[in-house]
């Protein structure tokens, strides 16, 4: 048919209505080329390490943000990071892109999440103009502030008291090594400046010291000394301690430093402030008889509820912007939490739906945001929130991509990219690009996998025992007694806020023989690789070590095997003075990591090099026998075939820290093992694959407790703790306790109805909207 010659034709600027990606290579991406709409919600899908985060978060968001930071001037680029180019032909038609992901905000003890998302910021504003006693500007309420902050605690709440006991054995001298601090050894350079001092005899037991020397030893302020020939500062132990440990935030610490001041350190509520942070002054300012203190320390619900019915015309728009803030939380599915509640306590999840408040009242549009996961952490009765939520940032004119699992958001997507067909080496490749109906017919394994139901188990089986918690009050439980069985797959369930964590990790985790696998950042340098964090490393230099005759200290990179240019890094990081510094393959070893030497050795023809380039399933076939292969054989039966054995860990997801984690408690003696949502990052296909390791641990003896909202892991248990009904002041109680086909027949819960519909057993009155 011809085209009518009087029609309109688009304007130029019509035209770019595709993001183009051409020739995508980053990490396992098999030259992939396709179109994204713009203006949609597509949603990538495919199993873990398909190549998902390498298209979406490694290339097209990645290149956005270069670009966007190449607009800035040289000196404003020298304090942002430094982003290399991705391994792309071409990409046209980008827009800037937001990421919004599933990061730990700060972990600063000063972050809180009233900090974070600005609420506190303008709760101050408003306690300035409207508190009385009237005590001055808004920073007069910070606790950031000197002018704010509580002078005894400094604006941190809690004072730390430390047990002299656990950094010294008082029935040795200081040669004989009293000092059991880490890094205090006898011979350290701190040893030698405490020995050097002379304000205390070397030989002489610590019991024994004079009240002079007692108090020098710990308590002496910073003093100018010559010890070891060289002139220096000298401080007393304790005060020495707290500034090189205490002024540290905790999860900045070294794992082993970190035992330590748990053990030593006792923090308690600052006496002075109780705990609130602030001043005198800012604690006596009120609003209708209620401090901001108090106003921090609710719920945010119900501090939305109370700023309703405080009116000041001088400050009329900021309130209304603060309800606005306040309500959107709550909206979000945060309603439980409170602007006290410090930053570095949220989940991933919770974390990544905080940013997300943040880009809900922008009036940007054409705007390309990008999630990843946004349904972690989330009962399926709050997915539909979080649904709404990408669809209307769709609706306001913005691109968003989705990286997810669940087939409740894959449903809603105007496109779906699903990546595969396999993992790591075996994926890379685009299976299919289009809309859902057609991803069903697809015959890919996310097409197949879209409508599959796990079912009830026929049979469950019988506890060996119980453990019994009895009036757990931490957070908002109320008073909780439940007995959780022994010897079975028990799953802990509820909203978002409920508790759950609350009760395992508060009263369950601690406990003898109970082996904890969470998504907490695995602590290390950029060095840090599956291979070294395993032990894995270990047997395989000693193998290299005794097919050559040579020592295994060749066959580390962070040892005398090391590329002396990179450092066994194979990276080189230039700083460019004002530009943003570079990460650059190390010309030397070409990104090898070791001397030329070192890969003359071979194991059955391979270097050392190329057996850390290996995938976990490679190195399996590599070494058919011995303690390497054991190991190996558990990476793989958590699920992660497809890393590379030299792999960065800054590089893997929380699901994956989960299962390495798992796999390396496996080789413990425990005998319950907690896990926190394993089914993060794992396509529905792979779940299958987890439900089997599950049934493993616990047939082999175990007891598995699982916090998890996965209906597939829900209806596997043996038995399941439901917490709620809500969030917040409106859960904190057990709902339900029962076998999984209890909770179908009788359950009136939330997570019952939901369940059911699962299962295929919904009652008529009980409509649940896909995902809500």
């Amino acid at each position: 048919m011809p085209a009518d010659p009087n029609r309109p034709r688009p304007a130029a600027a019509d035209l770019h209505h595709v993001i183009e990606v051409r020739g995508a290579r980053e990490n396992n991406l098999a030259d992939v080329s396709l179109d994204l709409p713009k203006r949609r919600l597509t949603v990538f899908t495919g199993v873990s390490g398909s190549g998902k985060s390498s298209l979406v978060f490694g290339t097209i968001a990645a290149e956005a943000q270069r670009l966007i930071n190449e607009t800035y001037t040289a000196f404003v680029q020298s304090f942002m990071p430094s982003l290399g180019r991705p391994d792309v032909d071409a990409l046209r038609n980008l827009s800037a892109a937001i990421i919004v992901d599933q990061e730990r905000m700060g972990a600063n003890s000063r972050s809180t999440v009233g900090t974070a998302t600005d609420a506190y910021t303008m709760l101050r504003i408003v306690f300035s103009r409207l508190g009385t006693p009237h005590i001055g500007t808004s920073s007069a309420f910070s606790f950031n502030s000197a002018e704010g902050m509580c002078p005894r605690c400094e604006g941190i709440g809690q004072v730390s008291t430390i047990d002299v006991d656990q950094l010294v054995d008082r029935e040795l001298s200081l040669a004989e090594g009293a000092v059991t601090v880490p890094n205090f050894a006898v011979g350290s350079w701190y040893w030698q400046v405490m020995t050097g001092s002379g304000f205390f005899p070397p030989d002489k037991k610590l019991k024994d010291y004079t009240e002079r020397e007692w108090h020098d030893f710990l308590h002496k302020p910073a003093t100018k000394v010559k010890a070891a020939a060289l002139n220096t500062t000298y401080e007393g132990l304790v005060t020495k301690v707290q500034r090189l440990f205490l002024a540290k935030d905790r999860d900045a610490l070294q794992p082993h430093i970190r035992a330590f001041v748990d053990r030593a350190v006792t923090f308690a509520d600052c006496p002075a402030c109780e705990g609130t942070r602030l001043s005198a002054a800012a604690l006596s300012s009120t609003i209708d008889g209620v401090t901001i203190a108090r106003c921090s320390a609710m719920q945010i619900s119900d501090l939305a509820a109370f700023l309703r019915t405080v009116e000041g015309p001088s400050v009329a728009p900021l309130l209304a912007n603060l309800r606005h803030l306040l309500d959107s939380l709550v909206e979000i599915g945060l309603g439980y939490l409170s602007l006290d509640r410090p930053a570095g306590t949220l989940s991933g999840g919770e974390a990544q739906r905080v940013k997300m408040v943040r880009h809900l009242g922008s009036s940007l549009s054409d705007v390309t945001y990008v999630f990843d996961e946004p349904t972690v952490g989330l009962h399926p009765h709050d997915i539909q929130r979080m649904n709404d939520l990408l669809l209307r940032l769709r609706d306001k004119g913005n691109t968003v991509l989705v990286v997810e699992h669940k087939p409740e958001v894959i449903t809603i997507a105007d496109h779906v990219v699903d990546l595969g067909p396999g993992a790591g080496t075996d994926g890379g490749r685009i299976c299919y690009s289009g809309d859902v109906p057609g991803l069903r017919a697809s015959g890919t394994l996310t097409g197949r996998h879209l409508g599959h139901r796990a079912r009830l188990r026929e049979t469950v089986r019988t506890p060996r025992g119980t453990l019994a918690i009895a009036g757990a009050d931490r957070h908002n439980l109320r008073d909780v007694s439940v007995e959780i069985p022994l010897g079975v797959l028990t799953v802990v369930t509820g909203v978002a806020g409920s508790g759950k964590s609350s009760l395992i990790h508060g009263y369950v985790a601690g406990r003898d023989g109970v082996a904890v696998a969470d998504q907490t950042p695995i602590r290390g340098s950029r060095r840090s690789n599956p291979a070294t964090y395993t032990g894995l490393l270990g047997p395989i230099r000693t193998a290299f070590a005794k097919a050559n005759g040579v020592k295994a200290a060749l066959f580390s990179a962070n040892s005398k095997g090391a590329c002396p240019h990179c450092n066994g890094i194979g990276l080189v990081y230039t700083d460019l003075a004002m530009m943003a510094g570079v990460a650059s393959v190390c010309e030397a070893c070409e990104g090898r990591r070791f001397t030329p030497k070192v890969l003359t050795y071979k194991l059955r023809g391979k270097d050392i090099s190329e057996v850390l380039a290996m995938s976990v399933a490679q190195a399996r076939d590599f070494f058919p026998s011995g303690p390497a292969r054991a190991l190996l054989g558990r990476l793989a039966g958590v699920g992660l075939g497809y890393l590379r054995l030299g792999q960065p860990l800054n590089t893997l997801s929380g699901g994956e820290r989960q299962r390495l984690k798992l796999a390396i408690h496996m080789t413990e003696k425990a005998t319950t093992y907690v896990l926190d949502e394993p089914t993060t990052g794992l396509h529905m296909a792979d779940v299958d694959q987890l439900l089997a390791l599950l049934d493993r641990l616990v047939d082999d003896g175990n007891s598995v407790i699982v916090i998890e909202h996965h209906q597939a892991v829900m209806a596997h248990a043996d038995w399941i703790v439901d917490l709620g009904p809500g969030a917040g002041h409106d859960g904190g109680q057990v709902v339900f306790t029962g076998t999984p086909a209890e909770l179908v027949a009788k359950g009136e819960t939330l997570t019952a109805r939901h369940l059911r519909e699962y299962v295929g057993q919904a009652r008529p009155d009980e409509q649940v909207r896909p995902g809500g």
